[in-house]
């Protein structure tokens, strides 16, 4: 049996006003995906921003190890790798750099060799040095996938990681996600398209 990292329990959210989901609980243990599914408008991004703190639930708990996330919100933002709808990358900063600005904003050491593997595992080497505002929308979210794989976060917060992506880069999506499994990670992933094994979570409209 699987222990317990993090449990939410009887989650609420509001979004305009308007009830998206109440009483919703879960738990996950290292080495879990939980991929969230549901009809566009269910609720699946507004969970993932709940989970990371950046709307707030109207009721229920988050849990890490038994203790309430929003007791610490700086520490436990450094302990997460998000990647939203939009890919959170500055435009005039090249794809190598994007990465490396990221590790020292969360306060973590930004070794080259791990980024160039990061870099490596996307396909992203040849454009390493090329700002990112001249990247194709796939080679933009390839980026910002390198940015969370080169994290030393346990837990993932990913929103439809698919968008844009061709079949070589979602294959290698499936191999860093999977890669981060094996090694104790978890992961938390919206998402219309199967992912790696993974439990679901359908979200109602």
């Amino acid at each position: 049996m699987i222990a317990t990292v993090l449990e939410v329990s009887d989650l609420a959210c509001r979004r305009g006003g308007r009830r998206v989901f109440e009483g919703l609980s879960f738990a996950l243990g290292k080495g879990e995906l939980l991929a969230l599914t549901g009809r566009n408008g269910s609720g699946k991004t507004t969970l993932l921003r709940a989970l990371a703190l950046l709307v707030p639930a109207r009721a229920g708990a988050i849990l890490w190890q038994g203790e309430d996330v929003r007791t610490d919100r700086e520490a436990w933002h450094r302990g997460l790798a998000w990647l939203g709808h939009q890919d959170g990358l500055k435009s005039d900063l090249t794809a190598a750099e994007n990465v490396t600005v990221a590790e020292r904003l969360h306060g973590r050491s930004a070794e080259p060799g791990r980024i160039e593997a990061a870099l490596a595992a996307f396909d992203l080497v040849r454009l390493a040095d090329r700002a990112v505002r001249t990247l194709s929308a796939g080679q933009r979210r390839r980026v910002a996938l390198a940015r969370v794989s080169v994290s030393q976060a346990l837990l993932w917060l990913l929103d439809e990681p698919l968008n844009a992506l061709d079949a070589p880069a979602q294959k290698a999506l499936h191999e860093v996600l999977s890669q981060h499994l094996a090694s104790g990670g978890m992961a938390i992933a919206a998402t219309h398209a199967p992912l790696v094994a993974a439990r679901t979570l359908e979200l109602a409209a």
